[in-house]
């Protein structure tokens, strides 16, 4: 009965950092059972454990090979965590309750509210609903035009099992794949396969609010009730903001990488040139949290890395399937700095004044993004003294922002170090801010007409 009463209790962010949590165990222990190892392997307790994390947590990171380690019925238990990572906890148990015909009470309808950063309430369930129509049906269409290409190459059955797992993976952007250890790098050429690819981790990485805005407008255009030159000033900001910020993240990064390792032959130097574009533009959609490669990490040059290390930090847009502190955090704090160098109070966008709350919001994600970031470098540091520092932040940024990419430091993990990237991945998956509110103790609050003295400090 006292236990009841807790979990009754308990905020939002402590049950999608309790569920996520359980779901990661309960997938360990499952893929822990011999069944799901192939004849030939052995997975130890904490492979299986590191699996469930990058799957529930869909990073993509993995420490064995996907396609020879894990028997079917592993691979399927590796799917459906990537679709419960994918989805999010709360629409998961919301889409339970809907398809028993249960009512969902108030208290889940603020849950589904704060899970996905809504400002209203009402709708709930006409949200969750089109979460998952619109999420079956991008990975049924990408299903189909990756079946294309496989089935021809692998017959019927394992053609479309492949290309069936390969589209969940793309969308939900964990970048775990069947093929085998080179991810999609024998496809680097293959216009479909790539395109595919980069449509469904944009789509998903764009978030569902802009999916509905962009929507909504496009009708209003069809029935002739919006002009299409007022199209984009009509969008929500947020949309606004999402969809500027996406373009322009994939146009530098695409120009930047395609210009640094132009010439370079370990990586995309010896390629024609319009495979040398869409390599440059695949790397750059799938460093949003996506995971998947068409050319090894470690082969880029310098300058890519670190532009890359920014890419993965950035990560997708609010309510996606993307990691990362988010576009939209990211054009806040630009937009305040700016405002501050120009001396203005209010940082402004398209016409409009963004709230300081949002500021401090940005601060918060951004800050304790850093903070575990360095932290866990310095620890992996540590327990794997013989890692070169570069391979070690790679790692950690791509845990942390749910991306999946590493420079092969992965499979060489000792155990401390694997225990160490699980939990990454779950606070980068759960978010800080999730975490912070999850675990932070109700403090005695001051009085709102009660201020404490100033006092000058000295700045830069």
């Amino acid at each position: 009965m006292q236990l009841n009463y807790r979990l009754h209790k308990l905020n939002t962010a402590q049950i999608i950092a309790l569920g996520f949590a359980g779901v990661i165990f309960l997938g360990g222990i499952l893929l822990w059972l011999p069944f799901c190892t192939a004849p030939g392997n052995h997975t130890s307790f904490t492979d299986a454990m590191f699996t469930a994390a990058t799957s529930v947590c869909v990073t993509g990171l993995v420490t064995v090979a996907t396609a020879t380690h894990w028997t079917m019925t592993g691979k399927l238990i590796i799917l459906i965590l990537i679709q419960i990572g994918g989805v999010g906890l709360i629409s998961l148990g919301s889409i339970i309750f809907i398809s028993l015909h249960k009512k969902i009470s108030l208290k889940n309808r603020r849950m589904i509210q704060e899970s996905y950063n809504l400002d209203r309430m009402n709708g709930m369930v006409s949200v969750v609903r089109r979460v998952i129509l619109c999420m079956l049906g991008a990975e049924g269409i990408g299903a189909v035009c990756y079946a294309f290409c496989f089935v021809p190459k692998l017959g019927l059955a394992r053609g479309l099992w492949h290309a069936v797992f390969t589209a969940v993976s793309a969308f939900c952007n964990a970048g775990i794949d069947v093929l085998g250890e080179n991810s999609l790098a024998p496809y680097v050429g293959d216009p479909l396969i790539n395109f595919t690819t980069i449509g469904l981790i944009i789509m998903s990485g764009l978030g569902f609010v802009v999916w509905w805005d962009l929507w909504d407008k496009i009708k209003k255009v069809y029935k002739r009730q919006l002009p299409f030159y007022r199209f984009f000033k009509s969008l929500r900001l947020h949309s606004k903001l999402v969809l500027t910020m996406t373009g322009i993240l994939l146009v530098v990064g695409t120009v930047l990488i395609f210009l640094f390792d132009f010439h370079n032959p370990e990586s995309i130097g010896s390629y024609p040139l319009g495979t040398k574009f869409m390599a440059a533009l695949f790397q750059t959609v799938t460093t949003r949290t996506a995971g998947f490669f068409t050319v090894s990490q470690e082969k880029f040059s310098n300058a890519t890395y670190l532009l890359c290390l920014l890419m993965m930090f950035i990560g997708g847009s609010p309510m996606g399937t993307a990691g990362g502190i988010k576009t939209t955090t990211f054009a806040i704090l630009i937009l305040h700095l700016k405002a501050n160098i120009q001396g203005k109070k209010d940082a402004e966008v398209f016409h409009r004044k963004i709230r300081e709350s949002y500021l401090r919001s940005a601060m918060v994600v951004a800050g304790l993004g850093i903070m575990v970031l360095i932290v866990m470098s310095t620890l992996l540091c540590a327990v794997m003294p013989q890692a070169s520092v570069q391979d070690v932040i790679y790692e950690i940024t791509s845990a942390i922002a749910t991306v999946g990419l590493s420079r092969g430091l992965t499979s060489q993990l000792n155990l401390a170090g694997k225990w160490i990237v699980i939990l990454t991945m779950y606070l980068g998956r759960i978010g800080p801010l999730t975490l912070g509110t999850a675990v932070t103790v109700r403090a005695q609050k001051m009085p709102a007409n009660s201020h404490l003295a100033e006092e000058d400090i000295m700045i830069g």
